[in-house]
């Protein structure tokens, strides 16, 4: 509902803004409500399959746990717990791409197979006690953006270079919220490694965040409407 959605934008704000400003009281207020605003939205503005709702509902409670946990993003122990919760919800997103005619394209997947390659050996020669459980929780990242980037979800889309060009369908935005995801994901590690003083730390995380909360909103916007 139109209510719903103001007050998940409202409170993205607030939590970027509570990272930006090292407000951390703003944060533990509102990041914990995103993923539960997003789903009363989505459950009350569409007509979901009993099936897919559990899935749906599942896999926002596991991020809400992995909100909770990385809202102190310096904790290493915090990281690995967060990033298994959102492999929970990745898997989940990827059961509904699926149920919903997605399939993995090798052009597709690739260059997403080469990025967690990448992304595998930075984390080994940098911080190699991080290189096991960021990178299984990679594979299910890397699963579920290759299923939502399927063309078939959105076959009135334009397609360029792997990546569905968003219109009026919703199903078209997929692939960009799994894009964002990624490179939300990307600079959580970029932030890990290379992030050294505390306002750039503090200014990355107000584009992870900002890049987070538009890519959950992409990814669940489909939703809304029962396209099977």
């Amino acid at each position: 509902m139109r209510g719903l959605r103001v007050a998940y934008v409202a409170a993205a704000a607030v939590t970027v803004l509570g990272a930006v400003t090292g407000r951390d009281r703003l944060q533990w207020v509102a990041k914990p409500l995103l993923m539960p605003l997003l789903a009363a939205d989505t459950v009350a503005g569409g007509d979901l399959a009993p099936a897919e709702r559990t899935v749906l509902l599942g896999s926002l409670a596991a991020a809400t746990v992995g909100d909770v946990l990385l809202l102190d993003p310096d904790d290493d122990r915090r990281l690995i717990a967060g990033a298994s919760s959102f492999a929970v919800m990745q898997s989940g997103y990827s059961l509904l791409w699926w149920r919903r005619g997605a399939r993995p394209r090798p052009d597709i997947a690739l260059p997403r197979v080469a990025a967690w390659l990448g992304a595998a050996a930075l984390l080994r020669a940098k911080a190699p006690h991080l290189t096991l459980p960021l990178t299984a929780y990679g594979a299910t990242l890397g699963t579920a953006a290759t299923l939502a980037s399927d063309p078939s979800l959105a076959p009135d889309a334009k397609t360029v270079a792997g990546l569905n060009i968003p219109n009026a369908d919703p199903r078209s935005r997929l692939g960009l919220g799994a894009l964002l995801f990624t490179l939300s994901d990307a600079l959580i590690v970029a932030r890990r490694l290379f992030a050294h003083d505390d306002r750039t730390r503090r200014l990355t995380e107000g584009v992870i965040l900002t890049t987070y909360a538009t890519a959950q909103y992409l990814l669940v916007d489909v939703l809304r409407e029962n396209r099977p």
